[in-house]
């Protein structure tokens, strides 16, 4: 049995998706008592220090499907380790899969300030009452899971205690900015944020951090940018760190602060972020011949179609659809949701009318706010023009909202670059809905 140790030793098993890691979790899944489990329990105690960060990586990775007392006692065992990267590991097996009481017990007798950190952080809830500790970090973090269940009565008092620990407890928490702005956007405190972030800019001790909330408060509020940059710029100094520059490139993002402080931000050294936007536009024209061969290639119960618009645009500025463009048509609109019926609907108007129009935006404005396909919809109202009046509403709440959409991508950066480009598509589409006449329908005739 000497291909765990070579597959940890090497580094495969800890590689996503390679046949060694594949292979060893099998094994351990269905068997946590037989050879391979044994080798990777002993694996946590070898000679060499990258060997036990690698088993001790692999036991908290199936420590987290099922409870695995064997892999936490292991833990336990490398509290003390020499090597500061195993204790790491250690302390987050032991604090996150091991029972509470343990880890409280732990926590008030070892002295590595980081794995007491890393205890109490992985204690959540219960670490709220760890406030008189004697170690910064801890404390913090205790402030911190009581400021998230208290009352706003409290709120003053605990900032005040956690503003007191913040620049130690730095030193065991890196991503200090990241976990307070986290507790405050669930608090909804917005401007609290902003208060505290001028607290933490003020001081140089503590600039770094507030530049870290600050970055966070972007990615979690619309108008972060526009009230946190001149701030950034103003405690900014004679360099620029990098955690200020990663502010500074974040809060960049924000087209209305770029709009609001150009003249302040010309002389600032850092790199804005790339302007982006995600529907690119089209030069493809088709004539009513070649766009009707091409449909008549395609099956009726098409559901998805590139160039929707430019092919069915032709057909009807030749004339009617025929019965089966117009069932093809009728698939693309109300078969599924996506960008198809997002850039059909508009044509299906056209051909339909307004008596199709209730069911289309009730199809429509759901998805505004869906960062995967809200800027197609929003384009498509925008091409209804004054028709899609009716979906004002929908497009005004997704303007007026303080924060970001819940967005899923590479990064958070990434995330917040979604609510921008989809921000600004809800702009541009209410000034096309308010600029678009709607056709009067001729008024009756006058009785003689």
């Amino acid at each position: 049995m000497t291909w765990p140790d070579e597959a940890v030793a090497d580094g495969t098993a800890t590689t996503p998706a390679h046949p060694s890691r594949i292979a060893l979790f099998e094994a351990i899944r269905a068997d946590r008592t037989g050879p391979v489990a044994t080798r990777l329990l002993r694996l946590a105690h070898a000679d060499t220090p990258f060997v036990r960060r690698e088993a001790l990586d692999l036991l908290h990775s199936l420590a987290r499907e099922r409870p695995w007392p064997e892999a936490v006692n292991a833990a336990v065992a490398r509290l003390s380790d020499p090597d500061e990267e195993v204790r790491r590991r250690a302390a987050c097996l032991f604090g996150y899969r091991g029972q509470p009481g343990l880890v409280l017990a732990a926590l008030g007798e070892l002295a590595d300030p980081v794995v007491r950190t890393i205890l109490a952080r992985a204690l959540g809830p219960a670490a709220a009452h760890l406030t008189d500790n004697d170690l910064a970090s801890v404390r913090f973090l205790a402030h911190l899971e009581t400021l998230r269940a208290a009352p706003p009565t409290r709120w003053n008092p605990l900032d005040a205690a956690l503003l007191d620990d913040v620049r130690d407890a730095a030193h065991h928490l890196e991503d200090i900015g990241h976990i307070w702005g986290r507790v405050l956007y669930r608090l909804r405190r917005e401007h609290d944020t902003y208060a505290l972030v001028a607290r933490l800019l003020a001081d140089p001790g503590s600039r770094d951090i507030g530049a870290d909330l600050a970055r966070e408060a972007c990615h979690d509020w619309r108008v972060a940018p526009v009230r946190l940059l001149p701030l950034l710029v103003q405690h900014r100094g004679q360099r620029v760190t990098p955690a200020l520059g990663a502010a500074l490139t974040t809060a960049s993002i924000s087209e209305a602060a770029m709009r609001t402080h150009e003249v302040l931000l010309a002389e600032v050294p850092f790199t804005p972020s790339p302007r982006t936007r995600r529907i690119p536009s089209t030069a493809t024209v088709y004539d009513s011949a070649p766009a009707a061969a091409l449909l008549a290639a395609k099956p009726v119960g098409i559901a998805r179609l590139a160039h929707a618009p430019e092919i069915f645009e032709a057909l009807l500025d030749a004339g009617p659809l025929t019965f089966r463009q117009a069932a093809q048509l009728y698939n693309l609109t109300f078969r599924r949701p996506g960008r198809s019926q997002a850039e059909c609907a508009p044509l299906w108007l056209r051909h339909a009318g307004p008596s199709a129009l209730s069911r289309l935006l009730a199809l429509m404005t759901p998805h505004l706010a869906d960062y995967a396909v809200g800027e197609y919809y929003l384009t498509g109202l925008a091409r209804m023009g004054g028709h899609a009046r009716p979906a004002l509403p929908a497009v005004t709440a997704l303007i007026d909202r303080r924060t970001r959409i819940p967005a899923n991508d590479s990064t958070r950066d990434a995330e917040m670059r979604l609510d921008e480009s989809l921000l600004a598509t809800a702009l541009s589409t209410r000034l096309a809905i308010l600029a678009g006449a709607v056709p009067q329908p001729p008024a009756p005739p006058s009785p003689q």
